[in-house]
Formats: C-alpha cells, structure tokens, sequence
C-alpha cells in the first residue's frame, strides 16, 4: 500500500475556545529503549503557553478538551488496598484462561479506552456493535463501538462454569488477572461475526486466523476487574499511558488543542510533513498549543509488520533528529490489537482517542486496511475510512483533519504535498517499495527518511536475514 495521504474535513468544534502473538519469525528479544519516557513525564525544560488569556498569564487548560464517551472515563483495575482479598475470592472460582490477545483486550478495557465498556460484551451490547457499530446509553445518546470486544470460550469451559456467576480470568503464564461478574454466556457465530466487521469471509484475514478461528464456540461477558495494572515487562511499559495519564500530561502541557496521529508503520518524512503541518494549520484557526498524540499501535500485528520495539526506536530518532518537536509531542503506545477491518476498524481507532482526550484525529488513505487475502486488490476502497469517519454515528464531537496527498518531490527531494501541476516528478514509495529498500540494505532517497531512522529499520532487516540463514544451515552431528 503506498504511504499516500488524504484527509477528510469535518466543521465540528473548530473554535480554539470550545470546550496470541503474530507468526513472524523470531528476532531478538526486545531491550529496553529508555530507563524512563523522557516524552511524557515533566521530562523537558518546555514553553508553557498561555491559553485563552488576554493578559498573558497562563491558565491550565482542562484535561477533557473532548469528554470521554459516556462523560466519564472508566478504569476497571482494582484499588491497591483491596486487591489481596479479590484474588482469594477469585481463586475459588472457575477459571477461563486467556490468550495474549485476550490478555491486550484487558488492557484496553481495564484503562478506558472503551469507555463506557466496563467489560467484555454480553450479548446486547455484541449485537448493537455487530450491527449498528455503536451502543445507545440509557439517556438515548449514542457512542461509537464498531469492533467487538468479546471473549471466546469452548465447550470444555462452558461446562466448567456451568452456572457460575463470576468467572476468574488467567493469563497465557497462569496468572490470576482479574474477575468477570456477573457474566452471560452466549452464542459466538463466527461467520457473521467475520461478515459484519470484514465484509468478507475470504481466507487469510490476520486477526480471524489467530483469534476467531481457533476461538470456542461461545462468549462470556460481564462486568470485569483487573487486579493489577497489566505490564508486559519488555522495556515498552512507561510508553503505555492510560487515558487518564495522558490527559494529565496534556494539563501539564496547558493544550488547548490535541491532534492524535496512529500509525503501525515507521514514520518517514511524508508522514512528518503531514503532523507539523497539522500543528501550523491549528497555530492558523487561533489555538495557542495545540500538542502532537504520536499514537502507534501496540498489540497483535500481522507478521510482516515491523515490530513494535523495533518501530519505537525508529520513532526516538525521528525525534533525537529532531524531524519532530518533543516539546510539542507525546509519544504513547496504544495497546488495541490490530484487526485490518479498514472503515469499520478506524472507528474504533478514533473513538479510543477521544477518550484520551484527543479532539482532532488525522487520518489517512486506507486506513486499517490491506491487501485483499487472495486478490491482488485492497481489500478496502482506500477513500471509504475518511467519508465513514465524517459521517460515523457517535464521532460528530471529533474532528477529523483535511490534507493533501503527500509524496516524494524527485526535484526538491523531499516530501512534499503532491502538486498535479507537475505529476511527474513525484514518486509514490510503497510501503513494500520501503521494506524491500531496507532488506536490500539499499538508502531510500534523500529526504524520505531521517538517517539514524532508516538505520534502524536496515539493522533490523539484516537481523531476519541472519536468522533465516542459520535456520536454512543444515544440523553438523558430532560422531
């Protein structure tokens, strides 16, 4: 897919005054980037704008520039003090066991960032979001949810429960994680369920190979409590911010505006260009610090993406370069797994951001998209997420930002924003074009990417190739 842009524009709330893992081959196990987030603590010595003050002092800026949905964050993760005794509560409990994806889905809702999911689906709230991609409050109101949030059980497990009302949740190690109250226990329909969140029940899709696939043939859900803060002690965990940090890091900063950008890829320059041209164009309608959400996504990917601790050091050179402004940027992990459900998916990206406060989102051409599994197609009209954004039910309080395409100027050699005028001499870099580049140890062309960046990427390339030629050695037994 090329790394093309275009963006759609909505008139909502413009005033600055408003209110189980991939099947990738193995590479080395992840260090530690940072002994601490140096973008998201009180890290850097930084300008404290003033925000809607005519005698220059500075007035904090409230955390919920967009309130979350259902006007209050949710956190499910039990208080310090009475995490002891839930845990022998659940141990006498009948168990389900989770995978590692199921384990992301705890994480995403034991934060927030379904708000106001307060657990896995029962199935009133499944049908709503299979069907409607959105759930109605009691008070008539809607919120987005396109993706449903479920967990799967087998037959075996059914049993075992029986007619439990509260079931304990255990990680993919066998450690207790938390307790689902109050549970039903419904039909999992695989096939619709593939249907209405792909369109497509073609072989091949990612996330319905490594989860729906081999997934029971039943859902639980219920009210959930996490007994811990789920931590995946990879060196990554300070760049997971909850909701609720990041809406502090974004009072200490004093935003009056956050544009939240998501991303799976390295960022090139093309997608520089387009994040600080954002900030230029909010500095334009009159917001006085409107602050960068670099958001990329860290659960499941497909096994042909770069991996999450390889594409996090990728981005602290494109600040160390100084491509992008830390004083002005936060950079976070977003736990959600990743489904590849383009129109229907991006929903779910943008609604999570609201919960974190963003209240600008930018997005882009094929947004979750891909390749069609068995054609030689996108799977997905590259236009479509933006349009279903501007229209989505339960997004209208989000706005979605206007850009050009960007592409590499053959002549200026660099990004730019593509100009018809003259066609020819801009190049299109796919992201295939990309890794090929970088498995070749090839440079791309000056200006795509910053070097240190690009280096990054070539090490890593370099480390599959060294493991496949070992793997491809033939065994030498010793007599």
């Amino acid at each position: 897919m090329s790394f093309t842009i275009r963006l759609q524009f909505t008139t909502t709330h413009l005033s600055p005054n408003g209110s189980p893992e991939a099947r990738r081959k193995p590479h080395q196990k992840a260090k530690p980037i940072y002994h601490s987030n140096q973008l998201a603590k009180s890290l850097v010595v930084r300008r404290m704008c003033s925000v809607g003050s005519s005698s220059g002092g500075a007035l904090a800026a409230r955390s919920s520039l967009i309130d979350p949905d259902g006007g209050a964050l949710v956190e499910l993760v039990v208080p310090e003090g009475e995490r002891g005794l839930k845990a022998r509560e659940a141990e006498a409990m009948a168990k389900v066991r989770l995978t590692r994806i199921d384990l992301e889905w705890v994480h995403v809702l034991s934060e927030g960032w379904a708000s106001p999911l307060k657990g896995f689906m029962r199935e009133k709230e499944y049908l709503q979001s299979l069907h409607f991609n959105c759930l109605r409050m009691g008070d008539g109101s809607l919120v987005n949810m396109s993706l449903p949030i479920v967990l799967a059980i087998d037959d075996e497990d059914k049993e075992r429960i029986g007619a439990s009302v509260d079931v304990a949740l255990v990680g993919p190690d066998g450690d207790l994680v938390g307790v689902l109250r109050s549970i039903e226990i419904y039909k999992h329909n695989k096939e619709e369920r593939i249907a209405r969140t792909w369109g497509t029940t073609a072989p091949g899709l990612p996330y319905v190979e490594e989860t729906i696939t081999p997934a029971g043939n039943w859902l639980v859900g219920g009210d959930l409590e996490v007994l811990n803060p789920i931590k995946y002690n990879d060196g990554l965990d300070n760049y997971r911010l909850s909701p609720k940090q990041l809406r502090n890091e974004f009072d200490k900063r004093q935003a009056d505006a956050v544009f939240a950008f998501q991303l799976r890829n390295p960022v090139h320059n093309g997608h520089a260009l387009l994040m600080n041209d954002t900030r230029r164009r909010l500095l334009e309608m009159g917001y006085k610090n409107p602050i960068l959400l670099l958001h990329p996504l860290g659960g499941f990917t497909k096994a042909d993406d770069v991996p999450l601790d390889v594409r996090m050091e990728q981005h602290s050179k494109v600040l160390e370069d100084g491509v992008l402004d830390p004083e002005t940027t936060i950079v976070a992990i977003f736990p959600s797994p990743m489904h590849y459900a383009g129109p229907t998916e991006v929903q779910w990206h943008a609604k999570a951001r609201i919960n974190a406060g963003a209240n600008f989102y930018i997005v882009g051409r094929d947004p979750a998209g891909m390749g069609h599994p068995i054609e030689k197609r996108d799977l997905y009209d590259p236009d479509h997420g933006k349009k279903v954004l501007s229209m989505a039910p339960g997004l209208e309080k989000l706005n979605i930002l206007p850009f050009r395409v960007a592409a590499y100027d053959t002549v200026g050699k660099q990004m730019a924003f593509f100009d018809p005028s003259r066609a020819k001499d801009f190049l299109f870099i796919s992201g295939t074009k990309m890794r090929t580049y970088a498995r070749n140890g090839e440079n791309p062309p000056d200006g795509f990417m910053c070097p240190k960046g690009w280096e990054v990427l070539v090490k890593y390339y370099k480390s599959l190739q060294t493991e496949e030629i070992a793997q491809d050695k033939p065994a030498v037994l010793s007599m």
